[in-house]
């Protein structure tokens, strides 16, 4: 194994409070939408736990899995794999009842010139699927895009803060949180709205991007100034453990780091790994998109790696030519045109 590999390894590692928490968690766990950039790690995590805890529920992964390498590398860690195409009526009616539903299915990047689709994604889809799994309790993906723009000093939208989206990918996951809801009241499905941003892997999201940047000494534009963070282990354990906070009518939680981040002293951290200074362009506005988690900080307590240990991780996988997907996350957009 190389030092990557156990760097990888080690800051994915289930926590004991999630071994405890999936020891006594009824039923199988399937997850719908497995194929995308979380979906996988959250897989193995939930596979990893359940083991560590000495049971033997499935860990179902359900997605068209366009990317055939993920399939083996789950099938490797003995998730079962369901090839579906979720929008296919036929297909999604056609998978088994299961007890625990994590929803990730959703599209983000490309809405712009494809709203149709966005919105069936996004929208539809959670009707049929709410109606499909109305036994069962279910953890929903969303997004702080449902947010309006906060200002910096702020502390971040908490859950109590109005949605008002900005665009149509934020519009469109505020019409899933909608229907989930709808349908939780109407059936008493046990549901939660996971309000994620910004999930941080070694392979993609907005602090590699940023590392990525000063190591080439491409200009970093400010406008965009503060972020919320959140390693995406941590954010696997969050979706995971949130199975036992699900409720009717829908809990709702925000889930991301417990501060609100600079960019520019992001920056000057991965500049002084890679001894060079950052580049910036135009200056920090007075408002960004930020969530508050101190709520779910209580219950679940705080993130496990802290932005220190993702600018030193981050900045190893960079140095040491560590694997990286193209996928920006265009956190810099603040007109909600993805």
């Amino acid at each position: 194994m190389t030092e990557l590999e156990k760097l990888h390894d080690e800051l994915y590692a289930p926590s004991n409070a999630l071994v405890q928490d999936l020891s006594v968690l009824d039923g199988d766990i399937m997850i719908l939408g497995a194929g995308g950039k979380m979906g996988p790690s959250l897989a193995v995590k939930a596979k990893s736990a359940l083991m560590k805890a000495g049971k033997n529920s499935r860990v179902m992964a359900v997605s068209r899995f366009s990317d055939k390498s993920i399939i083996a590398r789950l099938e490797k860690q003995g998730i079962d794999i369901i090839k579906t195409e979720l929008l296919e009526e036929k297909q999604l009616q056609g998978l088994p009842e299961v007890k625990n539903i994590i929803f990730m299915a959703g599209t983000k990047f490309g809405t712009t010139g494809n709203e149709p689709y966005t919105w069936a994604m996004n929208s539809y889809l959670s009707g049929r699927v709410a109606e499909k799994f109305r036994d069962s309790r279910i953890v929903v993906f969303s997004t702080g895009n449902v947010y309006p723009y906060m200002p910096a000093d702020s502390g971040g939208s908490t859950e109590e803060t109005r949605p008002d989206p900005v665009g149509e990918y934020g519009q469109s996951c505020l019409g899933r949180e909608r229907i989930f809801q709808y349908f939780s009241g109407k059936n008493h499905t046990p549901t939660l709205l996971f309000r994620l941003n910004y999930a941080i892997d070694f392979r993609y999201g907005v602090l590699l991007e940023i590392g990525r940047m000063v190591k080439s000494g491409e200009k970093i534009d400010l406008r965009t100034g503060f972020v919320n963070v959140i390693w995406q282990g941590d954010a696997d354990e969050y979706a995971l453990r949130s199975l036992k906070l699900c409720s009717s009518p829908s809990a709702i939680f925000n889930i991301t780091g417990p501060k609100t981040e600079s960019v520019r002293k992001i920056a000057g951290e991965f500049g002084k790994r890679f001894g060079k200074a950052p580049d910036f362009i135009n200056t920090e506005q007075p408002t960004a998109l930020l969530s508050n988690a101190s709520r779910v900080g209580k219950l679940l307590g705080h993130p496990r790696v802290n932005l220190q240990m993702m600018i030193d991780a981050l900045s190893k996988w960079l140095s040491e030519g560590g694997e990286t997907i193209d996928k920006p996350t265009h956190f810099q957009e603040r007109k909600g045109k993805f």
